[in-house]
């Protein structure tokens, strides 16, 4: 009995023995852990780099709240603030020449060259056909929606069906899953565009200056090195 009590003092005493156990805890929770994960994978979660559990895209338990627009849709002169004259110009073009807008809108947000003429050109073309055959524009905002979606998403911006859901309480049931508010979302920004087209258009352009600085602004300035012109001297008298 002695020679047993003192081997297991000497078990406990030993260091090495204490590390391995403390190895062997270690790898047993990250098993745990890792089974836990695949479990939840199976199950249709994700995970984020923090560890996070992800269920269609979002962190569980965390609420996604989004910013509303800067302006409303119909507040066709902005605000009275710094941007009061951007305002103005935005609304004169959104109401004379909508296909500039729309160009101008595309290239802050996208921020590429040619991206101006690339989408101001078409949308032109869609406007003058759908004016001359159907007598209004209902061509071109079939080419433009799709800006409105993706300003949306950038800036997190808050969609016609979560407004009209937190003002009278519809809809709600298309927000319950993100991928379809996504969708209800799409179709909302849609038919803004088809029925307020130009007020869409002013909106997403008052948004954008204020966000975004133009392409053109943001542009790095290039340094000149101009070397100095011969220079001689003077004898003295």
């Amino acid at each position: 009995m002695a020679n047993n009590n003192n081997n297991n003092d000497l078990q406990e005493s030993s260091p090495l023995l204490s590390k391995q156990v403390g190895v062997e805890e270690d790898e047993k929770k990250k098993l745990n852990v890792n089974k836990s994960k695949e479990a939840t994978a199976d199950a249709g979660f994700g995970w984020t780099a923090d560890g996070l559990p992800l269920v269609h895209g979002s962190v569980v338990g965390e609420p996604m709240s989004r910013s509303q627009w800067d302006s409303p849709l119909l507040a066709c002169l902005g605000r009275n603030d710094e941007f009061c004259s951007s305002d103005i110009e935005v609304c004169l073009l959104g109401s004379v020449a909508p296909c500039v807008l729309y160009g101008s809108n595309v290239e802050r947000l996208g921020s590429a060259p040619g991206t101006f003429a690339n989408h101001c050109l078409p949308y032109t073309g869609l406007y003058l056909i759908g004016n001359s055959f159907f007598g209004w524009n209902c061509l071109a905002p079939w080419f433009s929606y799709p800006t409105r979606t993706a300003i949306r998403r950038k800036f997190n911006l808050q969609g016609t069906c979560e407004a009209l859901n937190m003002s009278c309480g519809c809809c709600g049931n298309c927000l319950e899953d993100e991928v379809q508010r996504e969708h209800c979302e799409s179709v909302c920004d849609f038919a803004t565009h088809v029925f307020c087209h130009a007020c869409a258009l002013c909106q997403e352009g008052r948004e954008l200056r204020r966000r975004l600085p133009h392409p053109g602004l943001s542009a790095q300035p290039v340094l000149v090195m101009i070397p100095p012109g011969e220079q001689t001297m003077g004898r003295g008298a």
